[in-house]
């Protein structure tokens, strides 16, 4: 999630909700998630992408 702003992080059991700005969450994901499927890999976590409010 390289130059995306961060507004908050829960855990969820075995998973992370990142809550992003609505105008970065294609970012923060990347192509294809690749952004997302890289930071499960190196947290073993499963890892979601949600608007913030």
């Amino acid at each position: 999630m390289l130059n995306v702003k961060i507004d908050r992080v829960e855990e969820q059991g075995e998973q992370l909700v990142v809550y992003v700005p609505k105008d970065q969450v294609a970012k923060a994901i990347g192509a294809g998630g690749c952004v997302v499927r890289s930071v499960e890999r190196v947290l073993n976590r499963k890892l979601s992408i949600k608007e913030s409010t």
